[in-house]
């Protein structure tokens, strides 16, 4: 198959204008609907945003490659469009992208294609032949640049598959593989060509490992550079100089890259698991780095919280309210029954939320240690009342999270030293056993520390109930919206439940009030992943709408990840937005006499239209908040 297969005359446009950068996209999408390459041109376009939303596929030097692999595609094809003018496609060099190739490949078809879109990646980095591309001036001029190119570069490949011995090897990979993959390859191959090198270039492709390096090979290497932007096998570069990079790194600057590896300027690479699943740029940002370690775990705890917060709203939902409203949510054995399915799956949240960011900074020994920090953070332990007393919540569990990462790489630093005979009890035994040690007198300090808070503020709150109650309102709401399941979420909650026993209007108006700021969080966040897209990832704004049905059940824990991945703009809108809700569920006056259940208890809420207008207020106040203070999400 040759490139020209899957490039035909119809899907090539010369000497376009393009607004932006979604222009562009609905311009080549139009394209490979014309050429008849879709099922579903909707859903094909949804696939190439979400591919940009991991980040831009503009690879710099006036190129970019939008792609996607997808059930919409009905067969492999390229389009191209040239825009001499340029246009923004977010290029990591900051220049205008000119030249423009879309690639469309069907989910689950024969990856024959991927190897000659792999070629055509490669002959890109041959900035003259971009040029003349860009330069064409016609479309039959255009295919006849590319199929010389091509079988120049076959005539080449062809030259160089005698020489298999290899100083120095390479492996490159990018999430999609499908462009960035190659375009790596082809960038360092050519870097070490010029410098009369020999280098073998692994590719970890769509299609999976192709010219995979042998483990005679690995032996025999002087170096290797693994210039990767998603998890590939580290373990079998055990003991071997290793030069780690992106691929935006291996396209622009290989040149560095294999002087680098000619000068031998790397560590040598020890590995203590079976699989790393820490390929990141010896470059990056402290800033980038701890980003990757919190949605490491963010990303890993986000199922347990959308499936244990929809089976626990499907208990409110078989429920009979009546029975005993205290016990709303487990009055009937069905109704018991999902909620704690529900309950058992949110128990895991705060573990798996620590024990993922430990892992993605220490590897697998920090898992361990990370799972016992997160569970501590949830169950409050201290000294004095090992079961539990105050939990710490997600904060203590962020915490955790990189306490665990942190103590155990100094455990590895600390037992480098130690006779070789002992390498094989590290992972096993002095890892964890060390590490879940100081990870527990960690927590044991900082949770009599929440509990001692904890009794402060209800001390407080129970003093400020006979002055106003708007202010009252105000600061029950906030308080339910920091921390979800923290101190202070917890004493508004147990202040509200204390104030019912009371039986009067004052009490049921505070109940209101506490219920309502627990709604609001998860709520507002579902209305900005709607409104405020850019703001969220791609699998934010997945998972975003389900906040609407734990919001509307009051189950605050659905914007825990949220939080969790960007707590200090999220945190305080959503303070605001539920501390303006419970001021005008108070101000409105309010009640409610059950201590949760969200809109199964509308029904006994007293002046429940205002109760819903707060409601609404509330979480589109939080809502725009978010939209204001939170920046452009890191894709």
């Amino acid at each position: 198959m040759k490139i020209t297969d899957l490039l035909k005359k119809e899907g090539i446009m010369l000497n376009q204008k393009a607004a932006d950068k979604n222009a562009a996209i609905d311009m080549m999408v139009n394209l490979h609907d014309k050429v008849g390459n879709l099922n579903e041109k909707a859903a094909f376009k949804y696939a190439i945003e979400t591919r940009e939303a991991q980040g831009s596929t503009a690879v710099g030097m006036g190129i970019a490659v939008p792609h996607a692999k997808t059930s919409a595609v009905k067969k492999p094809g390229l389009v191209a469009i040239t825009v001499p003018d340029g246009v923004d496609y977010k290029s990591p060099d900051k220049t205008d992208s000119k030249l423009l190739f879309m690639i469309a490949a069907p989910e689950g078809a024969a990856d024959t294609h991927i190897e000659v879109l792999s070629k055509l990646m490669a002959m890109l980095m041959d900035q003259s032949f971009s040029r003349s591309l860009i330069e064409a001036r016609s479309v039959d001029e255009f295919l006849s640049l590319i199929d010389k190119q091509e079988k120049k570069r076959d005539s080449e490949e062809a030259a160089k598959n005698g020489n298999k011995a290899c100083n120095i090897l390479a492996v490159t990979a990018c999430p999609t593989g499908i462009a960035h993959t190659y375009m790596a390859a082809e960038a360092l191959e050519n870097s070490a060509k010029n410098r009369g090198l020999s280098i073998k270039v692994e590719t970890d492709g769509s299609g999976g490992a192709k010219n995979k390096l042998t483990d005679a090979e690995i032996k025999a290497a002087d170096i290797i550079i693994v210039a990767a932007d998603k998890n590939v096998e580290m373990g079998r570069f055990n003991g071997k100089k290793v030069i780690k990079a992106s691929t935006a790194d291996a396209i622009h600057h290989s040149d560095k890259l294999i002087e680098r590896a000619v000068s031998g300027d790397a560590s040598v690479y020890q590995h203590s698991g079976a699989v790393s699943t820490n390929a990141s740029s010896d470059n990056e940002s402290v800033g980038r780095k701890v980003y990757k370690h919190l949605m490491n775990g963010v990303s890993h705890m986000l199922p347990f919280v959308i499936g244990g917060g929809i089976l626990i709203a499907i208990a409110f939902l078989l429920d009979d309210y009546s029975i005993d409203p205290s016990n709303f949510g487990s009055n009937t054995p069905v109704a018991a029954w999902f909620k704690a399915i529900g309950g058992t799956a949110f128990g895991f949240m705060l573990p798996i939320l620590a024990g993922f960011i430990a892992m993605s900074i220490a590897d697998r020994p920090g898992l361990a240690v990370g799972f016992v920090g997160g569970a501590l953070a949830a169950s409050g332990a201290t000294f004095s009342s090992p079961g539990g007393d105050v939990p710490s919540a997600f904060l203590g569990a962020l915490v955790a999270g990189f306490a665990a990462g942190y103590i155990v790489l100094g455990i590895k630093k600390l037992t480098d030293g130690l006779p070789a005979a002992l390498e094989g009890i590290k992972p096993v035994l002095i890892y964890p056993l060390c590490g879940i040690l100081i990870i527990g007198l960690v927590l044991c300090a900082i949770n009599p520390i929440v509990g001692a808070l904890n009794a402060w503020i209800s001390g407080v709150l129970t003093s400020m109930s006979t002055g106003s109650i708007v202010f009252l309102g105000v600061l029950l709401g906030a308080m339910m919206a920091t921390d979800m399941g923290g101190p202070l979420n917890k004493a508004a909650y147990v202040f509200g439940t204390a104030a019912l026993a009371n039986q009067n209007e004052t009490g049921y108006m505070i109940m209101a009030a506490v219920m309502i700021g627990g709604m609001v969080p998860p709520i507002a966040i579902a209305l900005a992943t709607i409104f405020f897209k850019k703001k969220f990832t791609a699998a934010e704004r997945k998972s975003g709408p389900v906040n609407f049905i734990m919001g509307l059940c009051f189950i605050t824990e659905g914007a825990i990840p949220f939080a969790a991945a960007d707590p200090l703009h999220v945190i305080p809108s959503l303070m605001v937005g539920s501390g303006v809700a419970g001021a005008l569920s108070m101000a409105f006056k309010c009640t409610l006499m059950a201590p949760h259940g969200g809109i199964f208890v509308f029904p006994v809420v007293g002046n429940v239209f205002m109760y819903l207008v707060s409601l609404l207020i509330g979480s589109a106040v939080g809502c725009v908040l978010l939209g204001i203070l939170k920046k452009d999400a890191e894709q």
